[in-house]
């Protein structure tokens, strides 16, 4: 028996050796446009592969039930906003953290969290990129101006990196950096606007 998000399907499982041959029936058939997979129960027990295929060394026998649950697209960039939302918080006590080692001379340690700190931001500019992409978010002038501002910020920290003013850093980050991405609130929340209009849900 299959289940998506709770209505039964016709589909016979008679046909397959596997468990990943149902799965791969079940994208074939268009049964999962537009939706996010959230959960696998297999026998009704939670289903997550532990090694890449695994699903193919599950023989057909021994399935009685899979049911997979889903959410929409929509449902899912909501989330991911008020997750962005989170980041944004998380890069602004990150900026304000480096800045406190720096300036207690704790280079070592002000680096690495730089460095966190950078490899952060990078992920939430992809991030937000990829979701404008797929929804086609309007070109807000404050998304172009926030991302023009952090981008020419990193120029010139990456500078200051470069002669080693850490001190010079540390202003960066709290006086600069900080009020950058404090900018990104509205961006993201522009953005959650735009995913539960996008008719995605």
């Amino acid at each position: 028996m299959l289940l998506i998000d709770g209505q039964k399907s016709d589909m016979d499982f008679a046909g397959f050796t596997n468990l990943d041959q149902v799965f791969i029936k079940v994208m074939e058939d268009g049964l999962l446009n537009d939706r996010v997979v959230t959960d696998v129960f297999v026998n009704d027990e939670p289903f997550s592969e532990i090694y890449p295929h695994q699903a193919e060394d599950i023989d057909i026998t021994d399935l009685k039930s899979v049911e997979i649950r889903t959410m929409p697209v929509g449902e899912v960039a909501v989330e991911i906003t008020r997750e962005l939302y989170k980041v944004v918080t998380l890069m602004g006590e990150g900026a304000t953290r480096v800045a406190e080692l720096f300036r207690q001379a704790d280079d070592a340690e002000a680096l690495e969290t730089y460095q966190d700190l950078v490899d952060v931001t990078r992920d939430f500019i992809g991030m937000i990129s990829t979701l404008r992409g797929e929804f086609a978010l309007k070109d807000y002038r404050e998304f172009m101006e926030a991302s023009d501002q952090l981008s020419t910020l990193f120029g010139e920290m990456t500078s200051v990196m470069g002669n080693e003013d850490w001190i010079l850093l540390a202003d960066l980050l709290e006086y600069e950096f900080l009020p950058a991405v404090n900018r990104w609130k509205k961006v993201v929340a522009q953005l959650r606007e735009d995913v539960r209009a996008s008719g995605k849900e």
